[in-house]
């Protein structure tokens, strides 16, 4: 009884085992329909925040790439808030899917508004081509305020193209900008007596070339050799005797082997700036720097280690030499959601008339320039995202700084300012920092972004750093409301600062007697917050309207003194895409 028992059970167990195959052999049968009845799970797309962009912008003549040391250049007050021009101080990439629209290449814009608003633009673009790519642009806005000479006018135009060869790339523009406006500001003594009676005009013409041959990048080759030669070229000048020239010739070399990268980069920057307080060389300032940047850098599955140097020549009307250490490494903590970076490095800013005139265009003449050295630049934080919806950044920094140049109101011309530096060879300027930045897709249709900045200076020579807010925080927003129509939101904020003014004898003031400064006094410029707005409706596939509103709560807020914003303005037009 136990064997038949013993057969029964083998003999149900291969049974049972038969059917069971059957059954997945019949799941597999190519004449039958296939059921989902189970699922792959594949993570989400998570977008990761590129590098912060700076607020505080300077020429750079270095190609980066990201095996490159960035150099971080804190040196200027923040960038001008050129709010009344358009929605473009915080730029937050966007997915995509969110862009819902058909966008053209080519578009005409034409717009009117309050404050004596038009606003023109055109651009057009060949595309016809796999390996080809030029075209052009033009740009014009100008706007009257409601004091007296308050107003400016812009206008840019230029051409670019690109070719496509099967090992390299050459591209390049060719533009001319235009920047105009008045010495506005109205600095009065206690006795209303206005101390700038001329309001006299100011302007600024650029003209500017920019070409790059680069190599172009392939997988398949694990041993590259990566190249890239870069020509910049202006020759930049005001109303009155500054301007400035400045040829830079910079290019990169970069061997793949694997696991590392060796390579170096290296700049040619030769500047003249005429107008200047240099009376022994004509009121020229000869100032040009020459850098070289060799490196190695380290490549695992998790991480990346740079290691370099920053060799920097100045040479000109004065001279410099100096080495800076240069190294990187960026882990990933928790491969596609966590990194955490950092680096040590240091360098040299060279001092331009167009880089300090296109913050605060209220400059006077005779400048006094100084090159910037950032000794010593140590950085750290954390980047990532959570999930497919959030991305983040956050950074600490702390810099030792050589000749921080700061703009002051002259004492004489109160409306006009002058470059002050701070920080010397026995005693810099320190700083510390943070900068924190999000991405949030709330859905499909909303991005919201924002970038929070705070910056402490300890002065070395001067009482403050004049006009530099301890806290800048900049968000925008994207709403796709439908196919038709979108809404743009910006939002902006500057803690207060401080700016060195003086009071003045005005006793013997007249159309020949100067007033007289007696003494200067720590003045406050006032926090703000700025709100604006825009909105864009495709009436049909080429044929928009828009509408844009600035400083929606109608601030008119200084950025420096004796120069308050315009209030509130709305610009209304059409574009039209082909």
């Amino acid at each position: 009884m136990k064997l038949h028992k013993t057969v029964f059970k083998n003999y149900g167990i291969v049974a049972l085992l038969l059917g069971l195959g059957t059954q997945t052999y019949a799941q597999q049968d190519p004449t039958k329909p296939v059921t989902v009845d189970s699922f792959d799970v594949v993570r989400d797309y998570k977008p990761i925040l590129a590098d912060a962009v700076k607020i505080r912008r300077s020429p750079d003549m270095t190609n980066k790439r990201s095996y490159m040391p960035k150099l971080n250049y804190g040196n200027i007050p923040d960038k001008k808030l050129d709010i009344n021009t358009g929605l473009k101080e915080l730029h937050v990439q966007e997915f995509p899917f969110t862009k819902l629209q058909d966008n053209k290449s080519n578009y005409a814009k034409l717009g009117v508004g309050n404050l004596g608003t038009i606003l023109g633009e055109a651009y057009f673009a060949i595309e016809d081509y796999e390996d080809i790519r030029f075209g052009g642009f033009v740009k014009h806005i100008n706007q009257k305020g409601n004091l007296e000479d308050q107003k400016y006018a812009r206008q840019e135009i230029g051409v670019f193209g690109r070719r496509v060869y099967s090992n390299y790339t050459v591209d390049g523009t060719l533009g001319y900008n235009r920047y105009a406006t008045n010495f506005y500001g109205n600095p009065t003594d206690v006795n209303n007596v206005s101390l700038n009676p001329a309001r006299e005009s100011q302007h600024f013409n650029d003209i500017y070339f920019t070409g790059e041959l680069v190599s172009n990048y392939n997988p398949n080759d694990l041993q590259a050799l990566s190249y890239s030669a870069k020509l910049d070229a202006y020759t930049y000048k005001d109303k009155f005797k500054a301007g400035e020239n400045s040829i830079a010739l910079s290019g990169y070399l970069n061997k793949r082997m694997k696991t590392f990268n060796i390579g170096a980069n290296l700049a040619l920057d030769i500047n003249s700036i005429s107008g200047a307080e240099n009376v022994l060389n004509d009121k020229k300032f000869n100032n040009s720097l020459a850098t070289i940047n060799p490196y190695i850098s380290f490549r695992g599955a998790n991480y990346t280690l740079t290691l370099g140097a920053n060799v920097v020549s100045e040479f000109g009307d004065s001279s410099r030499f100096n080495v800076f250490p240069s190294a990187e490494v960026d882990f990933s903590l928790v491969p596609g959601y966590v990194n955490i970076f950092g680096g040590l490095t240091g360098g040299a800013k060279k001092a331009s008339y167009k880089t300090f005139s296109q913050l605060n265009p209220y400059l006077g003449p005779n400048l006094n320039y100084q090159n910037m050295l950032e000794r010593l630049s140590v950085f750290g934080g954390v980047k990532g995202n959570v999930g497919a919806t959030f991305g983040y950044k956050a950074k600490i920094m702390y810099k030792s700084i050589e000749g921080l140049p700061l703009f002051i109101n002259d004492k004489d011309t109160p409306f006009q300012f002058e470059m002050v530096y701070d920080g010397d060879a026995d005693k810099k300027v320190s700083y510390f920092g943070i900068e924190g930045e999000m991405n949030v897709r709330l859905s499909q249709l909303v991005n919201i972004g924002g970038r929070i900045n705070i910056d402490n200076y300890t002065s070395a020579t001067q009482e403050e750093t004049w006009f530099t807010p301890k806290l800048r925080f900049a968000a925008n927003a994207r709403f796709n409301i439908s196919e038709k129509l979108y809404i743009d939101a910006e939002a902006l904020f500057h803690g207060l600062s401080y700016a060195k003014a003086y009071e003045y004898d005005l006793a013997q003031y007249g159309p020949v007697n100067p007033a007289v400064p007696t003494s200067y006094y720590k003045a406050t410029i006032p926090e703000f917050f700025d709100l604006s707005a825009g909105a864009e409706y495709k009436a049909t596939s080429q044929l928009g309207v828009f509408v844009k509103v600035n400083n929606i709560f109608n601030k008119e807020y200084q950025r420096y003194l004796y120069y308050p914003r315009m209030g509130f303005n709305m610009i209304g037009g059409v574009n039209y895409s082909f």
